[in-house]
């Protein structure tokens, strides 16, 4: 029969497992004083863009995304970067070409390259096309090159002689019906 030793011969077996218990307690004490929480799960590392060699973010749709970043890549696929530039240029006229030409004139139309300005009379018709390389530099300057490629200056719209179903082609307006 075996006889177990008594108590002060047993070996101590519980000492190293005490030293272990109080490092892991040393450890946990260390970790919430530098605001880490021991023993919830280890948070999930977030990739960044230069992790996946692309210098861009995922574009798999499950990672959020500035909203400039997703208009800019909408711009581009669907090939509205001119449309959009030439529409700030006439959101922004009174700023790009000054208050004072912004209150004599008004942007109309952009087409094909071509801003189309009106103004309020010949004489800032005049002027106007006097100022079109200033005013296609300061566009320049503010939406970028190749945007607006010409301006087209236009007086006010003059009135109309033709009025009703049945007008005379090349006629000579009013004139032709006095004496």
């Amino acid at each position: 029969m075996s006889e177990e030793p008594p108590e002060a011969d047993r070996p101590d077996d519980d000492e190293p497992l005490d030293a272990a218990r109080d490092a892991l307690q040393r450890a946990r004490v260390a970790a919430r004083e530098k605001g880490f929480r021991p023993g919830s799960p280890a948070p999930r590392r977030r990739r960044k863009a230069a992790d996946l060699g692309t210098g861009r973010a995922r574009d798999d749709g499950r990672d959020p995304a500035p909203i400039g970043d997703q208009l800019d890549r909408l711009l581009v696929e669907r090939g509205w970067q001119v449309d959009v530039a030439a529409g700030s240029v006439m959101d922004r006229w009174p700023e790009i070409a000054g208050e004072a030409v912004a209150e004599h004139s008004r942007t109309v139309s952009f087409e094909g390259g071509e801003l189309t300005v009106r103004a309020d009379s010949t004489a800032w018709a005049t002027q106007l096309r006097l100022l079109s390389s200033t005013l296609l530099g300061k566009i320049e300057q503010a939406v970028g090159a190749d945007v607006v490629q010409s301006l087209r200056i236009v007086g006010p719209n003059a009135p109309s002689w033709k009025k009703g179903p049945r007008t005379v082609r090349d006629g000579r307006g009013p004139r032709d019906t006095y004496g």
